[in-house]
């Protein structure tokens, strides 16, 4: 069965922006089936999540879920039901007000992006939100976009879906 990479976008982007068409094109270098579904209808984190969650994914050991900002929320809070292999988040909108969904990762493997400059969510609420879960967390030199940083993080997304995949594979 065929790995699953569903990419959930933030508040104000869209299903194909910049970040998940790069992203999506180094999963599909490893022959991943794609998905992103379009959650533009509603501004309500926790209605996204449950759109998330209707959405028709593989099993979770054949499932990695991208998230971006607001995308990285609904995320981290559907992969307590999903169990997905990979978590992979970019900016995370996490302990900020509104967002009031248990954000605890529940995946074999998580890592967050999130830039020094980011004027949206502050480094220092990833930092705390990284060490209080115990994930891999890499700060970049950029701001809540991670824009700037857009190729490299296409060559750590390209060695974490590896390593899903070497877990997958164990």
């Amino acid at each position: 069965m065929t790995t699953t990479v569903c990419f959930a976008h933030g508040k104000e982007s869209g299903p194909w922006g910049r970040k998940i068409t790069a992203l999506a094109e180094v999963a599909r270098r490893h022959n991943l089936a794609v998905v992103s579904p379009d959650y533009q209808f509603t501004m309500d984190p926790d209605e996204r999540v449950g759109y998330l969650l209707q959405q028709p994914l593989p099993a979770g050991e054949q499932l990695i879920l991208v998230g971006s900002s607001m995308g990285a929320y609904v995320s981290a809070v559907a992969s307590a039901r999903l169990n997905p292999r990979g978590l992979f988040l970019l900016a995370p909108a996490v302990d900020i007000p509104g967002y009031a969904g248990d954000t605890t990762p529940k995946a074999a493997l998580v890592d967050v992006v999130h830039g020094w400059d980011d004027e949206i969510i502050p480094a220092d609420v990833a930092i705390g939100w990284a060490r209080r879960h115990r994930t891999r967390l890499h700060l970049v030199d950029s701001e809540h976009t991670l824009t700037s940083a857009l190729p490299w993080v296409c060559t750590l997304f390209d060695a974490f879906i590896e390593e899903c995949l070497c877990l997958t594979a164990a």
